[in-house]
C-alpha cells in the first residue's frame, strides 16, 4: 500500500454512510485506495473492521496488520477493473489442481487423499458439472475443456469482492476446487486450510517439522482464516 510504513497522521478513525456505501473517515477525511480510488466499502460490518485495522496503528502504519483494509484496496484497484484476465488466470489452477494429483503409495496417503479429496471432485462436478480427471502420474493430466470453462464461468459469476476471496483461497491453497468450496460453504477455512496441505501435515507426522516449513504453514494458514473472515463481512456474517 502506498501508506506502508508512513507515519501516523490521524487521531480519529469513524464510519461514514455515503452514496455507494461505507466510507472510512480519518480525521474526518475519507481513505482512498493506493490505486487513488474512494475506499467505499459495501457493508457496515465490513466497515467497521477496516475501521478497527486503521484505529488499532500505532507511530507507524503498518499494512501487514490491515488484511481487510488489503482485501477492500486489492478489490477495488486490483479485481473490479481485471476481472476476464482472474478469472482466467484462475482457471488455469483446475488444469493442474491439487486434488487431481495422488499418491500411489503408501495405502494410508491414498487413503485420505480419497477421504478428503475425492467428495470435493464430486461437489464440483455436481454443482457447476465441471469433471475433471484424476492421476497418479507426475506429469499434467489433461482436463477437458468443458470442465475448465465451466470452472471459468464459476468465477466469472462472482461478484468483484467473492472474486477477491476466491483468488486468495486458490492461490494459497494451490487449488480452484478448494477455493470455490469456501465460497459456496462447502469447507471453512480450517478445513481447507486442512485439505490443501493433506501431504504436507502426512510428511510432518512421519518425518517431523522444520521451523521454516512451520512459518510457511502458519503463513498460508492465516491467508486462508484472513480470506474466509473477509467473505463473512462483506456477506454481514459476522459482524466486525
Amino acid at each position: 500500500m502506498s501508506w506502508a510504513k508512513a507515519k501516523n497522521f490521524f487521531k480519529d478513525c469513524d464510519v461514514e454512510t455515503c452514496d455507494g456505501g461505507f466510507a472510512i473517515l480519518l480525521d474526518g477525511r475519507q481513505i482512498h485506495t493506493p490505486g487513488g480510488g474512494s475506499l467505499i466499502l459495501p457493508g457496515q460490518a465490513l466497515a467497521i473492521a477496516v475501521s478497527a485495522e486503521w484505529a488499532a496503528q500505532e507511530e507507524t502504519i503498518r499494512p501487514d496488520t490491515m488484511p481487510m483494509t488489503g482485501f477492500c484496496c486489492t478489490t477495488l484497484d486490483t479485481v473490479a477493473g481485471n476481472r476476464a484476465d482472474i478469472a482466467g488466470q484462475l482457471s488455469k489452477y483446475a488444469q493442474t489442481d491439487l486434488l487431481c494429483y495422488r499418491a500411489d503409495e503408501p495405502e494410508d496417503l491414498v487413503a485420505e487423499q480419497q477421504a478428503q479429496w475425492q467428495p470435493l471432485l464430486g461437489w464440483v462436478e455436481d454443482a457447476f458439472g465441471a469433471r475433471l480427471r484424476v492421476t497418479t502420474c507426475i506429469l499434467p493430466v489433461d482436463q477437458p475443456p468443458e470442465a475448465i470453462q465451466a470452472l471459468q464461468k464459476a468465477a466469472e459469476d462472482l461478484d468483484d469482492w467473492q472474486l477477491t476471496v476466491l483468488a486468495s483461497v486458490t492461490q494459497a491453497t494451490g487449488s480452484l476446487v478448494i477455493g470455490l468450496a469456501v465460497l459456496h460453504g462447502r469447507l471453512d477455512a480450517d478445513n481447507a486450510f486442512g485439505a490443501s496441505q493433506l501431504d504436507e501435515t502426512w510428511q510432518t507426522s512421519m518425518w517431523g517439522e522444520d521451523s521454516e516449513d512451520a512459518k510457511r504453514r502458519a503463513a498460508l494458514n492465516a491467508e486462508i482464516q484472513d480470506a474466509a473472515r473477509f467473505l463473512n463481512l462483506v456477506r454481514d456474517g459476522e459482524g466486525p
